[in-house]
């Protein structure tokens, strides 16, 4: 019971230092309570275990990029592909970068046709397979096993319906903004579509596929290399972002009329 004490008296002071010094992130004030006292002879092992304790009890409340909880490991699907965005196999991420830049060569850069690189494997794959199988004869060799290739019934299922649930995702979000009832959000989804926009004027639809690809098997790895250091810079951000919010939404944005779906909500 006198541990557990000991423990939630440190854990308050910690949130008290928080509270009283707002220019400095969660982490600062963590790292500068736990290693603080580093320079003092007076400190124990066990104050200083009990300190570690209490420090990654609060590390699960600490501020996370987008209201983050899950590892990103997980927020990216778990299992080979999010190892393959995020490092974990070197050699299969370098091949799948190595793939995806060689086609954006081929068709953006040579000017190749989708329909005639296809049309040109399967000439050169018949070919081949087709003079191997007639100079087995003369040989006396085995032909070659040509594998039976057939595509299972509920594999285009699942991708249309994971493709039909992000579409019905993305209208939901849609009609939310468009009820007028959240602000902040409704500007959010502007922002992003005049981003889009821009973007789709500069480039084609496979170079903005090409970047986003890239984007995805770097900038999640540099996030989960430099986590602790995005956050913070985030959490200051974030503040800053509220604050110039709250001038803007008491001056101009709650003199808006809103929607007339809210007042049926409650109807």
């Amino acid at each position: 019971g006198r541990i557990r004490r000991e423990k939630r008296g440190f854990g308050e002071a910690i949130l008290a230092m928080a509270a009283e010094q707002p220019g400095e992130t969660l982490i600062d004030k963590i790292k500068e309570k736990v290693h603080g006292g580093d320079s003092s002879s007076s400190d124990s092992d066990d104050e200083k275990s009990k300190a570690s304790e209490v420090a990654e009890a609060v590390k699960s409340k600490i501020f996370r990029l987008f209201g983050r909880e899950k590892p990103l490991h997980r927020i990216l699907g778990g299992g080979k592909p999010a190892d393959v965005f995020l490092w974990k196999n070197k050699k299969a991420s370098a091949i799948v970068l190595g793939g995806a830049t060689a086609i954006w060569v081929l068709f953006e850069l040579m000017e190749y046709h989708l329909l005639t690189l296809i049309c040109h494997c399967l000439i050169l794959s018949l070919a081949i397979l087709f003079l191997w199988s007639n100079a087995t004869t003369f040989i006396n060799k085995s032909p070659p096993h040509i594998p039976e290739v057939i595509i299972p019934e509920d594999l285009p299922v699942n991708i249309a319906l994971s493709l039909r649930y992000e579409i019905n995702r993305g209208f939901a979000v849609l009609r939310e903004t468009a009820t007028g009832r959240d602000v902040k959000k409704f500007l959010a989804v502007i922002a992003g579509l005049w981003v889009l926009s821009v973007i789709g004027n500069c480039c084609n639809f496979l170079t903005l596929f090409y970047i986003a690809f890239v984007t995805l098997h770097t900038v999640p790895f540099l996030y989960d290399k430099y986590e602790d250091q995005v956050d913070s810079f985030a959490e200051k951000a974030t503040v800053e972002f509220k604050k110039h919010y709250a001038v803007i939404h008491a001056k101009y944005l709650s003199k808006i009329p809103r929607g007339p779906l809210k007042d049926k909500k409650f109807q």
